[in-house]
């Protein structure tokens, strides 16, 4: 019961930190299945990614900053809610595996984008680069040891 609790003030605290988020991620959180949901925040964080990209590509580093912000939301909600499944990744692979997968390939599009950027606007994606690396590497080692540290 206090591991739900938990959750839910994460996912809370999640919501009201990302206040502006799209309404793809909204709808996410409103998924009950939390696989499922999972899957539908890293849709939302490779979408945002992309405005992010484009809206770099305009010069509007107001909304560059938002979408990286979502971005950053959207891996945490997959991951959270990956956690609360409560599930052993070694036995039950499906999602933990394609949640693998999927932040590994988010990782590498960060990377592409930050090497597009401008030297001096570089240091605003090396927040989310390192989040999205620790959650990676996090699903990585649950696939290994069975453990979703």
């Amino acid at each position: 019961m206090r591991t739900k609790r938990y959750g839910l003030a994460a996912m809370a605290a999640i919501v009201l930190a990302a206040a502006p988020l799209r309404a793809d991620l909204k709808q996410a959180m409103a998924e009950p299945n939390l696989e499922k949901r999972s899957k539908l925040a890293l849709d939302n964080a490779y979408a945002a990614l992309k405005e992010a990209r484009a809206a770099y590509d305009e010069g509007d580093l107001d909304r560059v900053r938002r979408k990286i912000e979502e971005t950053s939301a959207s891996v945490d909600l997959a991951d959270e809610s990956l956690r609360q499944t409560g599930k052993d990744p070694r036995r039950s692979p499906k999602w933990f595996k394609r949640a693998e997968m999927e932040t590994r390939e988010l990782s590498r599009r960060i990377d592409g984008f930050q090497q597009e950027m401008s030297y001096t606007d570089r240091p605003m994606l090396e927040q989310l680069k390192t989040k999205v690396q620790q959650v990676h590497e996090g699903l990585l080692t649950g696939l290994m040891e069975g453990k979703h540290k």
